[in-house]
């Protein structure tokens, strides 16, 4: 395993319960399963590959994306997100959701850059929805907010830190940057995209349907 570089994470462990079309990786989208097109997008900027996806179904990800270094994905995702860290030693990660199969060049570079100057880094993009908070019977300032994506990048190290601090704390995070974060580490905002959905329910996939084909014509 290479020691310096970057590697390309790609979790694609979730079983797709509430798109109800089997696992989220093998979900196909305009010819193209979720998971190619996130190894696609991610493979120019990269020097290896490791994907995650639910148990048993790793030769069907060989056969997907042969490239890559496939490993079995955990019940959670910080579970998931480790057994990908172990399986590289490159020296900076980009952790990214399959779910999110629209992206763009120019995020991937920004989450590396911003990640190679401080360690970390993720894409985000400002809230265009009024929010409001039921406790406080107020609105949010939106202001204030960002709503926080993937591509994801961290120095390996410092990831491996987070995720030790979160089982020893049984923290349990939604993101990676959150786990950084706990650390007292800053990490970088970069301008994430409203293309970077993240594909969920039946909705998404109309939405991402209706996208798929401008989204493939630009390439």
């Amino acid at each position: 395993m290479p020691t310096e570089g970057v590697a390309g994470l790609v979790a694609a462990a979730g079983q797709g319960t509430r798109l109800g079309r089997g696992p989220k990786a093998f979900v196909e989208l305009a010819g193209l399963s979720l998971l190619a097109r996130s190894c696609d997008a991610l493979r120019p900027f990269v020097d290896e590959l490791v994907v995650a996806v639910p148990e048993g179904l790793e030769t069907r990800a060989r056969n997907e994306v042969p490239t890559a270094v496939v490993v079995p994905g955990g019940s959670t995702r910080q579970e998931t997100v480790t057994a990908m860290l172990e399986a590289t030693r490159a020296e900076l990660v980009v952790i990214h959701d399959a779910a999110r199969p629209f992206l763009g060049a120019g995020v991937v570079r920004a989450v590396i850059d911003g990640a190679r100057r401080g360690g970390a880094a993720t894409a985000a993009v400002k809230v265009a929805d009024t929010l409001f908070d039921l406790h406080k019977d107020a609105t949010v300032d939106r202001n204030a907010l960002r709503a926080i994506q993937t591509p994801q990048a961290f120095r390996r190290t410092l990831l491996e830190r987070a995720h030790d601090a979160g089982r020893a704390h049984r923290q349990l995070a939604t993101d990676d940057a959150g786990l950084v974060r706990s650390l007292g580490h800053d990490v970088a905002l970069v301008e994430g995209s409203s293309l970077l959905f993240k594909i969920t329910t039946s909705a998404d996939m109309t939405l991402a349907v209706a996208l798929a084909e401008t989204w493939d014509a630009r390439a």
